[in-house]
């Protein structure tokens, strides 16, 4: 087992290994002396693993309870969020109590945003069963829930107390659920680590699997410590991004996955750039082959002006700027801070630079 360790406003372990879920009991018994906690899942995680979280947290004397709502990303809303916390109020968590995320990137957004509020701060425990949770959303205190308005819009900053990923869940997903994750992956390969970039061409992700992880969660730790609250240099974790939440928002949340929304908008932003000379000639053709060999999605179907309007709501637009994250090369990435309109002319190739 591998332990990271992550220095934020709340100080926590990343633990990461194979067939580790049986000894979560024990090993969350080192770290509280409550022993009330309540699991937080979805429908399809509970039926996985709900039993052998459960069992290994009884054995080791918890009380636990589980709420479990309805797998996909149109269940992190406000109306789940509520559910949730009337759950915790019926089972007296405390503040002395925690929460347990048991699941992917919609599970550890909405029962971390639950934790960060319920009697205004609780703590939780992710443990991540998804690539794109292990690699990504589990780790830097992120949470939130969607609006009308748009995706994780509604949030907090929030740590974890510590992070567990067994990477032996990653055996039960489906190919596209595993692939969707490597959207996430792939981000990081451009827009921080041509070495990851290459590995991921030259290698069977089989054969690579655990040092992929563990890269993908060294490059976040680095980034998280450095800038916790998106200030900037956080902010180019959100490579692919602006474009990949305007889709996810045009679909309603369904037909298309996080990881293939973000895939979309990390391969469109790179042609945008390559075309206005931003970024180096041929990173396009690379980063569609690589998105291609893990069956993700370059195009999506949604007009220019469909991903203005969708995207004008994202975080990070501040007034009438917007800030986009582009790669000058793999393996590197910027900030660009644009005009609305120009934001606009980029998105169609005609920006001035």
């Amino acid at each position: 087992m591998k332990k990271i360790h992550v220095n934020a406003s709340g100080s926590y372990d990343i633990l990461i290994g194979h067939d580790i879920l049986n000894e979560v009991g024990k090993t969350i018994s080192k770290l509280f002396k409550s022993r009330n906690t309540v699991i937080v899942t979805d429908d399809i995680v509970d039926a996985l693993y709900g039993d052998v979280l459960r069992k290994s947290l009884l054995k080791a004397g918890f009380n636990v309870k589980t709420f479990t709502f309805l797998n996909g990303e149109q269940s992190k809303n406000i109306n789940t969020l509520t559910s949730v916390y009337d759950f915790l109020s019926e089972s007296g968590i405390t503040r002395t109590d925690f929460i347990i995320a048991l699941g992917g990137g919609v599970v550890g957004d909405l029962a971390g945003f639950a934790a960060a509020s319920f009697l205004r701060g609780i703590p939780f425990v992710q443990i991540p069963t998804t690539l794109l949770a292990q690699v990504d959303s589990s780790i830097g205190g992120k949470t939130a829930v969607n609006i009308k308005a748009g995706k994780n819009l509604v949030g907090a900053f929030h740590q974890p107390s510590l992070v567990i990923c067994d990477i032996n869940t990653l055996l039960t997903l489906k190919p596209e659920t595993f692939n969707d994750g490597m959207g996430e992956v792939i981000k990081y390969a451009v827009a921080f680590s041509k070495p990851l970039f290459e590995i991921l061409e030259k290698n069977d992700i089989k054969e690579v699997l655990d040092d992929v992880i563990l890269d993908c969660i060294n490059c976040k730790k680095e980034v998280v410590q450095a800038d916790e609250k998106e200030a900037g240099e956080r902010m180019k974790l959100n490579f692919g991004h602006t474009i990949g939440h305007a889709i996810e928002k045009h679909y309603n949340y369904k037909g298309i996955t996080h990881g293939q929304a973000v895939a979309v908008g990390i391969y469109k932003i790179t042609k945008q750039s390559e075309k206005l000379g931003i970024t180096k000639p041929g990173s396009v053709d690379r980063i569609k082959k690589l998105l291609e060999k893990f069956k993700l999605p370059v195009t999506a179907s949604i007009t220019d002006e469909q991903i203005l309007k969708n995207s004008l709501n994202d975080k990070k637009r501040h007034s009438d700027k917007m800030t986009i994250v582009v790669s000058p090369e793999i393996g590197d990435s910027k900030l660009m801070t644009l005009s609305i309109d120009d934001y606009k002319k980029f998105l169609i190739g005609k920006i001035n630079t």
